[in-house]
Parts: structure tokens; C-alpha cells; sequence
């Protein structure tokens, strides 16, 4: 009897052992080992979740810190993925693109590859744009393994050590991003960054926003408001001229109303109270999910860009383009002495 016993539990072991685990998908769709790659040296990205209590559910990865996916909820009462984003790690391994991704050295543009800092002039910026330097060059941080920490299911921390003479980029830096998923349907972007050698730094999210869901193709049922009266009006390369000129006629988002989607927006916003992470920067809405989304930062910019070949709306919160050129914009030097810290935050409501 005791042979019999034993021999079904050693059957029992095997079986169990030899049966494949069955994955579970995010709410998203995602399948988490679509997106497990070893780097050459070694690192492992993988697919990161973070939930609130609400039900919402954002996912990340290690490369460039991307934002994969956003289910916000809609007037249905079920829930859409608001951002454009790949199913597997393979596309953003391929494709030159910034979806969701974290920006630096930084973010935007800077002129000729070049720029003056403490008398000292810095030519060899790797340029990606023409002569000019796009978003931290060919190989920004949009690129790069960041080493993430999940503390909790609702946030999590990703870290990135730059090294000196990264892109041209002067100095070692070190900078921190924390993703925080609030209970009031809040995602929560903190910047922290530290050098030792005196740098220019500018950062921000690339997530591509489609509210009407990430498959809509479309931007007519999209409304903006941006709390800016002034923008950075730029010339060839869509570099600043480095006026602050009025906006008006379709670049004029101070009441909500729909984008002009004949024309390409692709320009930095001068916000109306920078620094107050209590107002409300700009907002977003689609009439087709009712999903609306609140933007609050601390940062006295935001990029407006709308991707006509895959429709969605980029809002960077930023510093402006091509400061170093222009020392009358709000600086982006970061010394030793100092930590740069901000804040924005992308809040989900339903109308």
C-alpha cells in the first residue's frame, strides 16, 4: 500500500512538473515574455506593471524607460489604451522611434552640435537632425538599459548613470525617474538628476496619446487646451529664432477646441504659470470615449506634436529648445552643487 502511495505522488510531481505554465496577459493584451531581451552586456528588460485601485494599469520596460501602455477608463465603463505602443520588445529594438520613451541629455533640439557653457565651447554633440542634435543624439537615453526597482504595485523607480562625454555631453549625471500610479487615476512623473561636471540637461516623456484608444487612427474627436499664451516660434531645422511671440489663429489653445489637423504642429508652448504643479497646463479630451486627461508639471514648456502617420498627440513637458543658444529662456545648467528635480503629472478623468 505504501509503494502504491508513493509512486502515485512521484506521478503526481512529474506531471505537474512537466505541464507549461500558462502566462497570464496584462490588461492591456500584453504577453510579459514578449518583451524579456538580454542586452550584450548582460542586462534584462522586461515588462514592469503598476496598478491602482481603480483598475487603471500602466506598464513599462528597462529600455529607454518606456510607457508600453495606459488603460484609462471611459464613459462605457470599460477602459482604453491611450498610448501607441509595440506588443513585443523586437519594434522598439528595430525602429528609430520614442514611444513612451524617457528624454535626454536633452530633450528637443540644439543647434549646430554645439554650445558655450563657464567659457568653454562644446562642438562635438553627435548630431541625428542634419547638423543639429535631436532629443540627446543617436543614441539618447531613448536607447539606453535603465535599471528599474518596482518598491511597490503602484510605482516604480528607473535609473540611469550617463557618463561623461555621453553624445558629447560634458560630465557624469546620474538621473532617477519614478512612475506613480495614484488612486485618483493619476500617473505621476518625478525627475531627479546630479552631475559632477557642470551640463545642460532637458528631460521629458515621449508617450504618443490617442484617447479615443491607441487603434483609433484618427484625431478629429480630439479637443485641446493649452494654458500658454505665448510660444517659441522657430526657423529652418525648427530650431527657435529665439522670440516669445503671441499665439493665435491654430495656435491658439487657450480655450478647449480641435486641433487643425491640415497643418503639423511641432512647437514648444510657453506655459502661463510655470513651476505650479497646481494648475492645469493643458487637457486633452476625446468625445469618442469621453476619456479626458489633465496635465500639471513644474516645467515652464510644452512641445505640442501631432504624428499624422500614426495619429496621436505628443505633450512634452520641457524646458524650451535650444536654450544653451539662447541664455534669455529659462536656463537647463545643471552644476554639481545643485539636483534637478520636477515634476509632471498625466491625470485620467471620464466626462
Amino acid at each position: 500500500m505504501k509503494k502504491t502511495v508513493l509512486l502515485t505522488s512521484i506521478c503526481l510531481v512529474l506531471f505537474s512538473c512537466g505541464k507549461k505554465a500558462v502566462e497570464t496577459p496584462t490588461l492591456s493584451g500584453l504577453m510579459p515574455s514578449n518583451f524579456t531581451y538580454t542586452t550584450e552586456p548582460g542586462k534584462v528588460n522586461r515588462l514592469y506593471v503598476i496598478k491602482n485601485n481603480q483598475g487603471m494599469e500602466i506598464t513599462v520596460i528597462n529600455i529607454g524607460a518606456r510607457i508600453v501602455s495606459i488603460m484609462a477608463p471611459d464613459k462605457a465603463g470599460g477602459q482604453q489604451n491611450v498610448v501607441l505602443g509595440f506588443d513585443s520588445i523586437q519594434p522598439y529594438l528595430d525602429i528609430k522611434n520614442y514611444y513612451g520613451a524617457i528624454i535626454g541629455r536633452y530633450a528637443n533640439r540644439i543647434a549646430d552640435g554645439t554650445f558655450i557653457l563657464d567659457r568653454t565651447t562644446y562642438r562635438d554633440l553627435r548630431t541625428n537632425e542634419g547638423k543639429n542634435q535631436l532629443h540627446g543624439g543617436p543614441r539618447g537615453f531613448s536607447t539606453r538599459y535603465f535599471t528599474i526597482e518596482q518598491p511597490n504595485e503602484q510605482s516604480v523607480v528607473c535609473s540611469y548613470f550617463s557618463k561623461d562625454g555621453e553624445e558629447g555631453f560634458p560630465g557624469d549625471m546620474k538621473l532617477t525617474v519614478t512612475y506613480t500610479l495614484t488612486d485618483d487615476n493619476a500617473l505621476s512623473i518625478d525627475y531627479h538628476a546630479i552631475t559632477n561636471r557642470a551640463t545642460p540637461v532637458n528631460f521629458t516623456n515621449h508617450a504618443y496619446f490617442n484617447l479615443s484608444g491607441k487603434d483609433a487612427n484618427t484625431l478629429v474627436d480630439h479637443q485641446l487646451y493649452i494654458d500658454a499664451s505665448n510660444y517659441t516660434p522657430v526657423k529652418e531645422g525648427l530650431i527657435p529664432t529665439g522670440e516669445i511671440k503671441k499665439v493665435a489663429g491654430i495656435l491658439d489653445f487657450t480655450t478647449l477646441r480641435p486641433l487643425d489637423l491640415s497643418y503639423q504642429y511641432d512647437l514648444n508652448y510657453v506655459l502661463n504659470n510655470p513651476g505650479d504643479i497646481e494648475n492645469l497646463a493643458a487637457e486633452l479630451y476625446s468625445s469618442a470615449t469621453g476619456i479626458g486627461m489633465e496635465v500639471y508639471t513644474t516645467e515652464p514648456g510644452i512641445q505640442l506634436y501631432d504624428d499624422k502617420g500614426n495619429p496621436a498627440i505628443c505633450l512634452e513637458t520641457q524646458h524650451f529648445p535650444d536654450s544653451p543658444h539662447n541664455p534669455h529662456f529659462p536656463t537647463t545648467i545643471l552644476r554639481v552643487d545643485s539636483v534637478f528635480s520636477s515634476q509632471t503629472i498625466y491625470k485620467f478623468v471620464v466626462k
